[in-house]
């Protein structure tokens, strides 16, 4: 019998974790980088208290995808980072009212964001695998 299914195989959830979590962590460091843009960019969204939110999604997603990286506390970050994807999705990326010069990209960004939510969930419900902190 071949041990080294995909099932059981440590590498496979630590691999999609890193990967997730990388694109969170960059995507914090982005928006520290470029912090009032960042804030201009959610008031113009509509958000109240930019600043603030704009501080609240950077500890999001560095602390996120850290954790996610690390499997601490997985399941739980999956879902809060599902739900940061949600908004973010729902607030930034509706392709159907852009016009035709922006829909393909907003489309993109919109399916990609789907992708995510789709590997969190996996994570959510398959939890982190053995190569995590919450398995040690």
């Amino acid at each position: 019998m071949n041990t080294m299914t995909m099932g059981n195989n440590p590498t496979f959830p630590l691999l999609a974790r890193i990967l997730i979590g990388a694109l969170f962590v960059t995507a914090g460091i982005r928006k520290v980088m470029f912090l009032a843009g960042t804030a201009g960019y959610l008031a113009k969204l509509g958000f109240p208290a930019a600043e603030v939110v704009a501080w609240l999604a950077v500890v999001i997603e560095i602390g996120g995808g850290l954790l996610l990286i690390v499997g601490w506390q997985t399941r739980m970050v999956a879902w809060v980072l599902g739900l940061f994807v949600i908004i973010a999705t729902g607030a930034a990326h509706r392709f159907w009212e852009f016009d035709a010069a922006q829909y393909n990209n907003q489309l993109n960004h919109f399916l990609k964001n789907a992708a995510i939510l789709g590997g969190l969930l996996m994570i959510a419900s398959y939890g982190p695998g053995s190569a995590s902190v919450d398995k040690r």
